[in-house]
């Protein structure tokens, strides 16, 4: 027996010292030409006799510029077969941190068997050919998945095994949806190398809805309404030819609860939240690119608009004069950082349009866009009107209606003798829902807390009331002090006048 182990490995090694011998003698003497006509045409003949077919699914499509919805079902598709087969597996976080889900790690292949079919598959990366620094390098890999069957299941695996992946990987998403709050990561730069990551994400665990939303009732079944009718609308949409999109403008005095109904809608429609950082995004081409990278079934929020860019219609003008004030300016240094500063953000007023209805906006469909303001007149009336933002809401100060949401909410009452007074101060008052839910906070778990909190706010009312009648006092004040140095400088001008026509009559008197 051990004689015949040893003359097999005898004969293999002969074997294979008379292959590489030919081999090498093969790469010496045949022409370059002829080494790559014979190399193809028997690649060719080999595949003939290849009974299996391989399907490459990659993560992006074009140049990176959209992820896949293949990946990504073919993903949550193959979480169970890999938690049950494979032997390296990855787990991700989902589901308000409560549950896990496993995926097969890179290299790695599992069996899949449906309608008595056999198939492969097998997840995969390569790495690019140049290395360059990156705060997350998974951004330079390409990811894929490929799928290995026999060639004679060819039309059941295109018509119906491909199919029924696509909707068990979007159900299977569904139920392990996990909304997500992101944040624009493009412009960052460590030491002169800049990330090559757009957005970065959180889990979006605000609150916020529209039942503790501090707003008349009537106005919320309002909103609520459209949000439904916008969710349920994607025939509608396209119908008439417009891209599946609705903007909101909310505007209003700080404090007033415009971030707090973002969350409410995201929860209301269990969409996820892009917050867009405008003065970070370096031109309009980025801009662009972070739109295409948002996903279905999104907000994009741009809060503070008026104070993110200058994107008024003098914009040209204010940049000029900036220019001719820098060159004036004596400190070398400082003029060197307010050209640099200046140079952040290349948006103009035309890139955020098409950013909001322009051809890209197309690009994927149920995206709702919200712009936020304590300035709604400082805007350029072309980034505001219907068809960019549709729907403008108004976020006021606290009247009754919206105080008894908040008394609820913070004390969990309904009535109480003292909400009489506080209807008539909330009139005549204004005071913004969260000065008035800050006197509403509870201090202690005493009885008597509630009443205490309800007469706070009566007292904060009061002050409120007497420090804006000071105020409007000294407004006055000032307005007719103005008149009169106005009027003042009227009779001065006009005495100027007649003098210098009494002297032009008369000459000048030596």
């Amino acid at each position: 027996m051990m004689m015949m182990k040893g003359e097999l490995w005898s004969n293999l090694g002969s074997t294979m010292a008379a292959i590489m011998f030919t081999y090498a003698m093969f790469r010496q003497y045949f022409p370059p030409q002829l080494q790559d006509y014979i190399f193809r045409y028997s690649k060719k003949l080999s595949n003939l006799f290849y009974p299996y077919i391989h399907v490459t699914f990659d993560e992006y499509t074009g140049e990176r510029m959209k992820k896949t919805e293949a990946f990504s079902a073919i993903q949550n598709y193959l979480s169970d077969k890999s938690s049950a087969n494979a032997k390296r597996l990855k787990a991700d976080v989902v589901q308000d941190s409560q549950s896990l889900v496993l995926s097969m790690d890179y290299n790695e292949e599992i069996t899949d068997e449906f309608d008595g079919v056999k198939l492969w598959w097998s997840a995969n990366r390569s790495s690019p050919k140049t290395q360059q620094f990156s705060f997350y390098p998974a951004a330079d890999e390409k990811r894929f998945y490929v799928l290995k069957f026999h060639k004679r299941d060819r039309e059941f695996v295109i018509g119906t095994y491909l199919k029924h992946v696509m909707k068990q990987g979007k159900a299977i998403a569904a139920d392990n949806r996990q909304r997500k709050l992101y944040s624009n990561g493009a412009g960052q730069s460590f030491h002169g190398l800049r990330s090559s990551t757009t957005w970065t994400h959180v889990s979006f665990e605000h609150p916020a809805t529209f039942d503790t939303l501090a707003m008349d009732e009537k106005r919320k079944k309002e909103i609520k309404k459209d949000l439904l009718k916008f969710s349920n609308a994607k025939d509608y949409y396209a119908k008439i030819g417009k891209a599946w999109k609705r903007g909101y403008l909310l505007y209003g005095p700080p404090g007033t609860g415009k971030s707090t109904m973002v969350a409410a809608m995201a929860n209301f429609l269990n969409y996820d939240v892009y917050d867009l950082e405008l003065t970070t995004v370096k031109n309009n081409v980025e801009l662009r690119r972070l739109l295409i990278e948002t996903s279905n079934k999104s907000i994009i929020v741009i809060e503070d608009i008026d104070c993110s860019l200058d994107l008024t219609g003098q914009r040209e003008g204010k940049k000029k004069k900036r220019d001719d004030k820098s060159e004036e300016g004596t400190d070398p240094i400082s003029s060197m950082s307010k050209t640099e500063e200046r140079k952040e953000s290349e948006v103009t007023l035309s890139g955020l349009l098409n950013f909001i209805d322009g051809i890209w906006s197309a690009c994927g469909g149920e995206r709702i866009i919200v712009f936020t303001t304590n300035h709604v007149e400082k805007l350029d009336p072309a980034l505001i009107r219907r068809g960019r933002m549709d729907k403008h809401i108004e976020m006021s100060y606290c009247r009754f209606e919206a105080f008894k949401v908040l008394a609820k909410n913070y004390l969990d009452i309904d009535t109480h003798p003292l909400f009489g007074e506080i209807e008539r101060l909330l009139g005549e008052t204004d005071m913004t829902p969260a000065d008035v839910a800050e006197n509403l906070m509870l201090k202690s778990d005493d009885d008597e807390e509630d009443e205490a909190c309800l007469k706070s706010l009566i007292e904060a009312l009061k002050g409120a009331k007497e420090e804006a009648r000071k105020k409007a006092e000294e407004e006055g004040k000032q307005s007719e002090e103005t008149e009169k140095e106005q009027s003042v400088n009227e009779n001065v001008g006009e005495e100027d006048a007649i003098s210098s026509k009494e002297v032009k009559e008369n000459g000048v008197i030596h």
